[in-house]
């Protein structure tokens, strides 16, 4: 395997995440990104689905924005045994189409997960968009986390790194 970090947050680039809440549409959910006193970026906050509210979510920039040749996003997490949704944006937009793979957590347990490019789906505020053009590895302009619906109170997932992965033949072959 071979592997491009893209954040492991010791880099102060890598702790420019902001939030973005149902607030933006009513809803009273809060989140936050920072860095926690083990290094790892944390997300967390409180979850609720008062005023028609359910998500909470982070994102950020990238510099490096061209992943051709990878497979995919491998994260190292320690969750709350909650489900989150990673995603990626090929534009530098507030809204608009969002490409997520979607992972579950072992509350207090740090686990690999694997997020495969050909396994993300296209989706507009929580929609599958069925017609929409394929996630453009050239360009990946935003990353982000999200927590929505049927989960909600308070909740924490903790990140120590965010890479890109290939297999080896095929990292030979680019």
């Amino acid at each position: 395997m071979q592997e491009s970090l893209i954040c492991d947050f010791t880099n102060p680039k890598c702790l420019k995440w902001h939030s973005v809440d149902d607030e933006v549409m009513g809803g009273v959910s809060e989140s936050r990104f920072h860095r926690g006193d083990d290094g790892a970026g944390v997300f967390e906050g409180v979850l609720s689905t008062r005023n028609s509210g359910g998500f909470a979510s982070a994102r950020t920039f990238l510099e490096k924005r061209d992943f051709s040749g990878f497979e995919g996003i491998r994260l190292l997490v320690k969750g709350d045994g909650r489900d989150y949704s990673f995603r990626i944006r090929n534009d530098d937009r507030y809204d608009g189409i969002v490409y997520r793979s979607d992972f579950q957590t072992v509350e207090g347990v740090w686990q690999e997960v694997d997020l495969p490019f050909n396994a993300f789906t296209a989706s507009f505020r929580g929609r599958v968009i069925e017609d929409a053009a394929p996630l453009d590895l050239a360009s990946i302009v935003q990353i982000g986390v999200l927590i929505s619906k049927e989960q909600t109170g308070a909740f924490r997932l903790e990140m120590k790194s965010i890479r890109a992965y290939s297999r080896m033949e095929d990292a030979l072959k680019a």
